[in-house]
């Protein structure tokens, strides 16, 4: 079935049971365009999610467009919270995508509020914004153009190469509020980007987004993660990656080894069986007692890394997304273009 006559008329009767869970299912899509994946579109009753404030993370609100991933990563923490909906963490996760197609219209309004506080907002921190089907669904740009006519600092923290698509629309946003770009580049092998990471856009094609990004005038971060013990943590894979990062004009870099919580722990170590099985029990005892890497490990790992990145003239970046006031602009175009119908003509700068 494609897009086309799956129209958006009343609340699927026969979707999976763990379906039931989400409000407002409005219906399942199947496309030989994604063979072996199903979208379940939902129509979103809030967008903006607050980050609770225990938490350690330096952004108090995200915004998730989709639940579940098409880039199929082993290691993606994110796994887990597809149980939720009694879907499995492996391959669920990998194919039932869930869409909240109209959340640039409820961002909208919920930025619109007198209480909003133009606090940061965080995107990419669970699910990729740009994975496959946003090619199809086009949710960024109302989301991108809400939050700068709403004068709301934002990041966005992907592997798709879909974000060129948007290019022109963020270095616009970026003139009216801070923009922090990142883009997740962690393997430098092709044979093994491709077994761990099947979904996601090659190497090479991220490279060329970074270059993109920072041919368009913004900065961007390159999160080298997860960096694999015993598979991406060696010297030359370590000076590989680094060169081609410089290269590409990386503004800095983040590391992390991996870290395996609930979910992703099973996923991981049964793709590790099949690829590696050398590896298996060094990476049981590693995580035996914790979802994170050894402080043993991640001291020598830093070692290691850290006069790697001095050496190609980069330097250790900070997650931490920019909270600078809006600036003033009478430059709106691309972004009233995006804005929904009911606040395109309503909202000013």
């Amino acid at each position: 079935m494609r897009w086309d006559g799956q129209a958006l008329e009343s609340e699927q009767p026969d979707a999976l049971p763990g379906m039931a869970k989400l409000s407002h299912l409005v219906r399942t899509v199947s496309t030989p365009e994604f063979a072996g994946m199903r979208f379940h579109e939902v129509l979103a009753k809030s967008a903006l999610n607050r980050v609770p404030a225990s938490s350690a993370m330096p952004f108090s609100w995200t915004i998730n467009p989709y639940r579940g991933c098409s880039h199929a990563c082993t290691f993606c923490f994110a796994r887990n919270t597809h149980t939720y909906l009694d879907l499995d963490a492996g391959k669920d996760f990998d194919r039932e995508i869930i869409v909240k197609t109209n959340v640039s219209e409820v961002l909208a309004r919920e930025l619109a509020r007198p209480g909003w506080n133009h606090e940061p907002v965080a995107l990419g921190t669970n699910t990729d914004p740009y994975q496959r089907a946003e090619g199809r669904y086009r949710l960024m740009p109302g989301i991108i153009a809400s939050l700068a006519d709403s004068g709301t600092p934002f990041s966005i923290l992907t592997k798709g190469t879909l974000l060129r698509r948007d290019l022109p629309l963020l270095a616009q946003a970026n003139r009216h509020v801070v923009v922090d770009i990142a883009m997740t580049i962690a393997v430098h092998d092709d044979d093994l980007q491709k077994s761990v990471e099947p979904g996601a856009p090659a190497t090479l094609g991220r490279l060329d987004t970074v270059r993109a990004v920072r041919e368009s005038g913004l900065d961007c971060t390159v999160f080298m993660m997860p960096i694999l013990p015993y598979l991406t943590d060696t010297r030359d894979h370590l000076e590989r990656a680094l060169e081609q990062l410089s290269a590409a004009g990386a503004t800095s870099v983040m590391y992390s080894a991996l870290h395996l919580r609930q979910g992703a722990r099973q996923w991981f170590m049964q793709w590790l069986e099949s690829n590696h099985p050398e590896l298996v029990e060094r990476y049981s005892r590693m995580y035996s007692t914790s979802s994170y890497a050894p402080k043993e490990y991640r001291r020598w790992l830093a070692q290691k890394i850290q006069p790697i990145i001095r050496r190609h003239g980069l330097h250790r970046g900070s997650i931490n997304p920019a909270t600078a006031l809006p600036r003033s602009s009478t430059e709106r175009t691309l972004i009233a273009e995006e804005l929904p119908p009911s606040l395109a003509q309503a909202t000013l700068f």
